[in-house]
């Protein structure tokens, strides 16, 4: 570990995490003043863009006109974050705050702060509202939300142009498409990553299209309604069933190769978020997006997806915290990383400044998807292991000689036993 003084950050690498937990004092900040721990994620794909160093130019801006506060950060990868931290709550060793993928069986345990125990009324009240809603538990808001996106049809436009295809609006004009597509010799018509990676957001996108989702309106898990049933059994014979989806099976299928295939040029539409843009364009896929198709014209619809600050009570810092998260809410703040990332803001005033800055275009589509998105239920705290499920078995339900109805049967009765469980 590296640890300076006022005004700069300690930063802790993942190999030497127990060495540090175990000999150094971490939370101590001085006999003056406070050390604010915060775990984060890692947005970036290489170390010149990594969160660590957004994060290390945030702490020592707000240090320098907080000279008895250390904010000392710590950044892991998506693929770790959540299990380190975890590991450090159940060993007595949580941080102050914590940017993770779920805080709803945190705040079931008890362990964190309520929003309005941290933010000024200001910086709580500017949040989107789904996402705010999403946040909460039994009606108090314990997940804050830190980074957005939304899911929107991507699709090749040279492919469609070679295929005399205009972009689909409805399922039907998304089979036809691909039918083309397919005929053309497009490696990847439709591609459908229903595979462990991130299963459950492909599989949202089909419920959603179909006027269904993962619960219903009183919040009951829902995962067998006739909707949900209705989309993948339409999915299966339409796409599935017709070899529309490309040469590997969706269950095996990861929404990374999936994008990674798109960028080669070898795919003629996916659902995908911001990020598919700059991979895209690097290789020189020339691209559109539209809103998803539904069963009958565009969805009513789409996916949201929020990554979440929470901020635990073990060290009893929650003014330091909250004057640092209202630093970290700020508007300028928030569209630097928003920007960085090509994520959207979490915050309206953000949004709004985003929506009309030119320098923002290209993420209008997404942005103005995420005032009609829904979001996992992330409130339940049983939804970790409803989604792990998902990941787990959806992709049977495509499979050659597969029932549908009876895949979505079974993850239903999953989902309610987790549920009351939890």
């Amino acid at each position: 570990m590296r640890r300076r003084g006022k005004g700069t950050i300690a930063v802790v690498s993942a190999l030497g995490m127990a060495a540090v937990l175990g000999g150094c004092g971490i939370g101590s900040g001085g006999s003056d003043g406070v050390t604010l721990r915060l775990v984060a994620a890692d947005y970036g794909d290489s170390e010149s863009t990594g969160s660590q160093r957004y994060w290390d130019e945030l702490a020592e801006s707000y240090e320098s006109g907080h000279p008895d506060v250390d904010v000392e950060v710590t950044v892991y990868s998506w693929n770790d974050v959540d299990r380190k931290v975890r590991e450090m709550v159940d060993a007595g060793d949580a941080p102050d705050l914590a940017q993770i993928g779920a805080y709803a069986d945190y705040a079931d345990e008890g362990l964190l702060y309520r929003a309005d125990d941290l933010l000024s009324i200001p910086t709580q009240a500017d949040f989107v509202p789904q996402l705010a809603a999403a946040g909460r538990v039994n009606g108090v808001q314990y997940g804050m939300p830190f980074a957005a996106s939304t899911r929107v049809l991507f699709y090749n436009r040279t492919l469609f142009a070679e295929a005399g295809l205009s972009a689909p609006r409805s399922w039907a004009d998304l089979a036809a498409a691909a039918e083309a597509l397919k005929a053309d010799g497009v490696a990847y018509p439709y591609a459908l990553p229903l595979g462990p990676e991130e299963a459950q957001a492909e599989t949202m996108q089909w419920m959603l299209s179909g006027g269904g989702g993962y619960t219903d309106a009183t919040g009951t898990y829902s995962i067998d309604s006739p909707e949900n049933t209705a989309a993948f059994t339409w999915l299966k014979e339409n796409l599935v069933d017709k070899d529309l989806t490309g040469p590997v099976p969706p269950a095996k299928l990861n929404r990374a190769d999936a994008f990674a295939a798109f960028a080669k040029g070898e795919v003629g539409m996916l659902n995908g978020h911001p990020s598919l843009m700059a991979m895209a364009e690097k290789q020189g896929v020339k691209y559109g997006m539209v809103p998803t198709p539904g069963a009958d014209g565009p969805s009513g619809s789409t996916l949201g997806v929020t990554d979440w600050m929470t901020a635990f009570k073990k060290n009893g810092h929650a003014e330091e915290a909250g004057a640092f998260l209202d630093f970290v809410y700020d508007d300028e703040n928030v569209l630097d990383f928003s920007r960085r990332y090509d994520l959207l803001p979490v915050t309206g005033s953000a949004s709004e400044t985003m929506a009309a800055a030119e320098e923002d275009q290209d993420l209008k589509p997404f942005l103005d998807e995420l005032l009609t998105s829904e979001l996992y239920p992330v409130g339940e705290t049983s939804w970790a292991a409803v989604s792990a499920q998902i990941k787990k078995e959806i992709g049977k339900a495509v499979a050659p000689g597969a029932d549908p109805g009876a895949v979505l049967r079974l993850l239903q009765t999953a989902a309610s036993r987790a549920d009351d469980v939890s």
